[in-house]
């Protein structure tokens, strides 16, 4: 899927679009019809996001985000999330003291 073009008057439909080519790295390049309302709100409102708005929204999605390093567009999904790794932690944690609890719990004690 392919980017949209460069606009002296980007709309959100552009916004939506470089989403869905990849170019924001959010996630991989393919429609995505659950992002269909991006900006439907606004309209509805009485307020469409103005031309200015939607560019700024579509330079920090892009080229703002990867001035910092040499991100890739999938960089979010081959990387650690650290929220991730110490919930498996606990949970392992967890199921060793469970485990340690109940062994000693059933084990016959010394001298009976």
């Amino acid at each position: 899927m392919d980017p949209p073009p460069s606009s002296d008057r980007p709309t959100v439909a552009m916004l939506q679009g470089d989403i869905d080519s990849g170019r924001t790295g959010d996630k991989n390049p393919m429609l995505d019809p659950s992002g269909a309302p991006l900006g439907t709100d606004d309209e509805a409102a009485g307020t469409p996001p103005t031309p200015f708005s939607v560019a700024v929204a579509r330079y920090y999605e892009t080229v703002e985000r990867w001035t910092g390093g040499n991100w890739k567009p999938d960089a979010a999904h081959h990387r650690w999330d650290g929220v991730s790794v110490g919930f498996i932690g606990f949970i392992v944690a967890v199921g060793v003291i469970l485990t340690v609890g109940i062994w000693m719990v059933r084990a016959p004690l010394p001298g009976t």
